[in-house]
């Protein structure tokens, strides 16, 4: 199956290069160029696309907003492209629906990796930003923080599991860890997404560092297993636990 993209940046050339890079693929197809946030909402609705790469910062309408325009129809994920790696951009990408975000410097190879990703329903952080958010966490006042009420909703067990997805573990590790089998453990995911409305992994990670239920550099509870960086792309991200219909 080809995937179909559209690349959206206001620099012709960036645009230009990544579209190329991506062109020539045998399973990519880059049916539409956009050089602005306005036109990039305007060719996914036309052409329909897999995946769209958004600059940040675009005229007329941003990427950010762009990319929760494109979320909010459904149908096409997105994935991120800037210069900068600041926390309010990357908490901002995120919250507007992004699945992917890289800077601008990234790898040809691993520009096309994003969009192979991102199109089969994971999620993907360059990993200097998915080191801004495990910091973001590690500040004193996070360390003290009491677990959201939100976290509520959940039993012990799929609290338990949500707080080592945290840590960066795979559903095999998991499994190991709370000593049941895999099988239990996407039944246990897939109820922490629907229970707390996350859309993915990616977002379950950011959810439970914000609402105070793990923080960056301790163990997790019950093990004594080293706490890991923020996962970065495969098994530990993918959306692809929530059960359907």
């Amino acid at each position: 199956m080809t995937l179909r993209v559209v690349v959206a940046d206001d620099q012709e050339l960036v645009r230009s290069g990544f579209a190329l890079i991506l062109d020539v693929q045998p399973d990519i197809e880059v049916v539409a160029e956009a050089g602005d946030g306005a036109a990039a909402v305007e060719a996914v609705r036309r052409h329909a696309p897999d995946v769209a790469l958004l600059d940040i910062r675009m005229p007329r309408m941003d990427g950010i907003a762009a990319c929760r325009a494109i979320s909010a129809a459904g149908g096409c994920r997105t994935v991120m492209l800037t210069t900068f790696d600041s926390d309010e951009y990357v908490y901002e990408a995120l919250h507007a629906g992004a699945s992917g975000f890289l800077l601008k410097d990234v790898r040809r190879d691993d520009l096309v990796h994003a969009v192979r990703v991102v199109a089969r329903g994971e999620a993907l952080l360059a990993p200097s930003v998915a080191r801004r958010l495990v910091e973001q966490y590690t500040r004193p006042a996070a360390r003290h923080r009491r677990p959201d009420p939100r976290l509520d909703v959940l039993t012990a067990r799929e609290r338990e599991t949500l707080l080592l997805l945290a840590r960066g573990l795979s559903n095999a590790e998991i499994a190991a860890e709370l000593v049941i089998s895999d099988h239990t453990v996407k039944t246990h995911v897939g109820n922490v997404l629907t229970k707390l409305g996350l859309r993915d992994r990616i977002q379950a990670v950011i959810c439970a560092y914000e609402t105070g239920l793990v923080t960056a550099g301790e163990p997790p509870a019950g093990g004594s297993a080293p706490a890991r960086s923020l996962p970065l792309t495969g098994e530990a991200l993918t959306g692809r636990d929530r059960p359907r219909g």
